[in-house]
């Protein structure tokens, strides 16, 4: 048997995993805002789901009526020694429109309201943070209406919906709605794509 002490000394075959943090979006249809994010630098995964509604497991047709309370979402896993929550923010709010209420473009329900939604207590500094100062600055002609809570009762989104865009590039509201997003993300964060994205 092997002594505990050279035990202890000989060298793993296996390192620690990087250490990785989660943070929840709601920025209107969450097919537009997962084929922005899993281009993002830094950003390890990212799944569509629901979250902050009050019924267990809900399906996409019990979101869409608007009566589950749940918001279409993407639960993003990040390194944050790669991007920060303030980059992961300023995406957020370049992509969609966070002044109206209940509503992107036409999709229109409480499931596409603008949410920030945290899993720890820093994260919601700063996106509070990030909010007083983009209505200080005047960024958005009307008030954001963004809100931002600790996650609660995420489930994640049925399979058909993950990785949407990638697999229906030519559906007709990936052709006109999300790949103009994209394509938006791309010129505009250039220092902040993955190689190849």
């Amino acid at each position: 048997m092997a002594n505990p002490t050279e035990m202890e000394l000989s060298p793993t075959s296996e390192s620690p995993a990087p250490a990785t943090e989660t943070l929840v979006l709601g920025g209107g249809c969450f097919w537009c805002t997962e084929a922005i994010f899993t281009r993002v630098r830094g950003v390890v995964d990212v799944e569509n789901g629901y979250c902050n509604g009050h019924v267990k497991q809900p399906s996409y047709e019990d979101v869409c009526t608007g009566d589950t309370g749940h918001v279409e979402v993407v639960r993003v896993v990040y390194d944050p020694v790669e991007i920060s929550v303030q980059q992961l923010l300023g995406i957020f709010f370049s992509i969609h429109d966070p002044t109206t209420l209940n509503r992107q473009g036409n999709d229109v329900g409480p499931q596409y309201r603008s949410g920030i939604y945290t899993t720890m207590a820093e994260q919601e500094r700063v996106a509070k943070e990030m909010i007083a100062d983009l209505e200080q600055g005047r960024i958005f002609t009307s008030p954001i209406v963004t809100e931002v809570q600790p996650l609660a009762n995420y489930w994640p989104a049925e399979e058909y919906h993950q990785d949407y865009f990638e697999h229906h590039p030519e559906q007709s509201y990936c052709a006109f709605v999300v790949g103009p997003k994209v394509e938006k993300f791309r010129k505009h964060f250039v220092k902040l794509l993955k190689p190849g994205a």
